[in-house]
């Protein structure tokens, strides 16, 4: 089976990023690592102390289908914050929907309040506080 992952990138902020995703969707990292566990490289430098605790690779389940990947950069990669993508969560309930929409606003800055469409959905979009845009989406069922 093939499954697609989003993988996010931090500048520093991954794990506070990552714990708060974690509070959003109830689950558990199914893997977490640290540049500072890395072994040394050959002809490589060694992580600084002050950066060794950034982290490398991050795993969040979402559900069965969907993972949720990030890591931190270090200062001599560039990091680039962009506007290009928005993460959409389908949503099998209106309640849930409201559940996720509403954890995910914390700090955030919402661009659409969720609410009734004219399309027959109920939707909402928002930049969370560490700049990551969401749509968070329930389709009411097809009559």
């Amino acid at each position: 089976m093939t499954k697609v992952s989003v993988y996010l990138t931090f500048d520093g902020n991954c794990e506070a990023a990552f714990e708060f995703y974690k509070s959003v969707f109830g689950t558990e990292f199914s893997e977490i690592n640290r540049f500072n566990e890395m072994p040394p490289q050959e002809g490589q430098p060694p992580i600084p102390e002050e950066l060794g605790n950034r982290i490398m690779h991050v795993v969040l389940p979402i559900n069965n289908n969907m993972d949720l990947l990030g890591s931190d950069t270090m200062p001599d990669h560039k990091h680039i914050s962009g506007n290009n993508f928005s993460l959409s969560i389908r949503i099998d309930s209106k309640e849930k929907a409201d559940d996720f929409f509403n954890k995910l606003s914390e700090g955030a800055i919402v661009i659409m309040p969720i609410a009734d469409t004219f399309w027959g959905a109920y939707f909402g979009m928002l930049s969370d506080k560490f700049g990551i845009q969401w749509i968070v989406n329930y389709d009411y069922p097809k009559s």
